[in-house]
């Protein structure tokens, strides 16, 4: 990091110190909610335009904000652009690609690979981020009873660093369908350390107004009042709720 960014960090977070009981203003509080729906997994639309290390910087450091459990900080950020991994990791892609398309009947099957996937050789940054449940020691706060939470906390900083690339204008894919163990071995992780997810990062040639697998008819999105239950498991009703209710029942997206 050059002095130069690592001063307009600390700027940032000064200024946010002296402010952190201020209300967000209306236009935070659009810009905020603008990052959430318009952020994309990215495939399809990487262009050969490189990522400022400012901005790269900047996006990483939202990430490294986090919340953990216990304060652990569980997380770390391999970045990746030499061309002889990421076709290593490209080629796990593949295998693992294949595998997963013989686990699915025609007509599934052929739409299933027209899908593009990864972006892993077109975009200039591909992320590795991994769990290490070693750091600090065998006790972290918060962590005795649920010890998936180590893990949990590593994905609250990868959804800081997507919707962090998305307010830069980066687009962004997690790419899944990879084996770990070739991740562990090209990437040189030591036995304990976990890679949580695999990310590609770059400048896009636009946003799709709607994720791809929505667009194409994979899968539907459910209404909001369909993940919604009150008090217990499959309740759909409450009368402690009656004004949530109504207002999720009729549509969310109207208060947006």
């Amino acid at each position: 990091m050059s002095l130069l960014t690592f001063n307009n960090e600390q700027m940032i977070v000064n200024k946010l110190e002296k402010n952190m009981n201020d209300e967000f203003t209306d236009a935070e509080k659009q810009g905020f909610y603008k990052a959430i729906y318009s952020r994309r997994d990215v495939r399809a639309h990487f262009t050969s335009e490189s990522i400022n290390d400012n901005v790269l910087t900047k996006i990483l450091h939202a990430a490294h904000h986090a919340p953990s459990v216990g304060f652990s900080q569980p997380w770390n950020f391999i970045l990746i652009k030499d061309n002889n991994t990421k076709k290593i990791i490209k080629e796990s892609f593949q295998i693992e690609h294949k595998h997963a398309s013989e686990l699915i009947e025609d007509p599934k099957r052929s739409e299933y690979l027209s899908f593009k996937l990864e972006g892993i050789m077109e975009s200039p940054v591909n992320i590795c981020v991994t769990y290490d449940p070693t750091k600090f020691g065998p006790f972290v706060i918060g962590r005795t009873s649920i010890p998936e939470a180590g893990i949990y906390s590593v994905c609250c900083a990868i959804q800081n660093l997507w919707l962090a690339a998305r307010t830069e204008g980066i687009g962004l894919g997690w790419v899944s369908i990879l084996s770990n163990y070739v991740l562990k071995e090209q990437l040189k992780l030591p036995e304990h350390v976990v890679p949580v997810a695999y990310l590609c990062l770059g400048h896009v040639s636009n946003f799709e107004t709607m994720p791809d697998l929505e667009r194409a008819g994979w899968l539907p999105r459910l209404d909001l009042k369909d993940v919604i239950y009150y008090e217990k498991w499959e309740q759909k009703e409450d009368s402690g709720w009656k004004k949530i209710e109504q207002l999720i029942k009729t549509n969310l997206d109207t208060l947006k």
